[in-house]
């Protein structure tokens, strides 16, 4: 609930204990499946191979780059980004194979707020539809919430983009609105569609992505037994 400054108007909830959070650092943050390590060049070779094995170039769609050519322009622009401080890039590393599969980061990092968003997801096949690929995401969540304490979570995509949108919703977040006309991205307009969790409805979030990740939530051929939503909806 709101409070009230001394002219009665209502100023939101106090918060005197707040301080600027930690800005993100380039952690490796292990899972059950995957590992998250720090985007490197070392990791541009066997990221450009995983992403050539989809039949077409659809995943790129909705990036803000184009595809790249050859192995040499993809780590020219690995090299271009890795020293950033926001976004700060992030390999998805197959605890399995060994090998990395996708990509994702965090951007529009504001330690002042406690706000921070996750983008730039660009997953192969190797790990689009996999559980790995949602360990991934709580990974970055956890980081976000439980390590550096932030309080908000966000989630932003073009509006045409249903995939990035059913994800969404499938994790947990919450749908706020529609920005129209936010981007030009290669020459089309882009309205965003923007989405987020918030530090009081992340333990609820957790608790759910926890146990649709355990081990014992996959039968022998590693299909899921209950969904992550159903994990979510109040049991009688």
């Amino acid at each position: 609930m709101s409070q009230n400054n001394q002219f009665g108007q209502p100023v939101g909830d106090a918060l005197p204990d707040w301080q600027p959070r930690p800005h993100p650092r380039r952690e490796t943050l292990e899972g059950r499946l995957c590992r998250l390590e720090p985007l490197n060049e070392k990791h541009a070779g066997a990221l450009f191979a995983a992403y050539q094995l989809a039949e077409d170039t659809r995943a790129w769609t909705w990036l803000l780059r184009e595809p790249d050519n050859d192995v040499e322009s993809y780590t020219a622009w690995v090299k271009s980004i890795v020293a950033l401080q926001d976004p700060i890039h992030f390999t998805v590393i197959d605890k399995q194979s060994g090998q990395p599969v996708g990509t994702l980061a965090l951007m529009r990092i504001d330690s002042k707020n406690g706000v921070i968003e996750v983008g730039h997801v660009h997953f192969s096949p190797l790990l689009s539809r996999t559980a790995m690929a949602t360990e991934a995401q709580w990974l970055l969540m956890r980081y976000a919430f439980d390590t550096l304490g932030y309080r908000r979570y966000e989630w932003k995509c073009n509006s045409h983009n249903e995939p990035s949108r059913r994800a969404a919703l499938r994790m947990g977040f919450q749908y706020e609105g529609c920005f129209r006309q936010a981007l030009v991205i290669k020459g089309h307009n882009r309205d965003t569609h923007w989405f987020s969790i918030i530090d009081q409805e992340w333990p609820e979030v957790d608790k759910a992505m926890q146990k649709w990740l355990a081990a014992d939530n996959f039968d022998t051929d590693g299909k899921q037994r209950t969904s992550l939503e159903s994990w979510r909806q109040p049991k009688n």
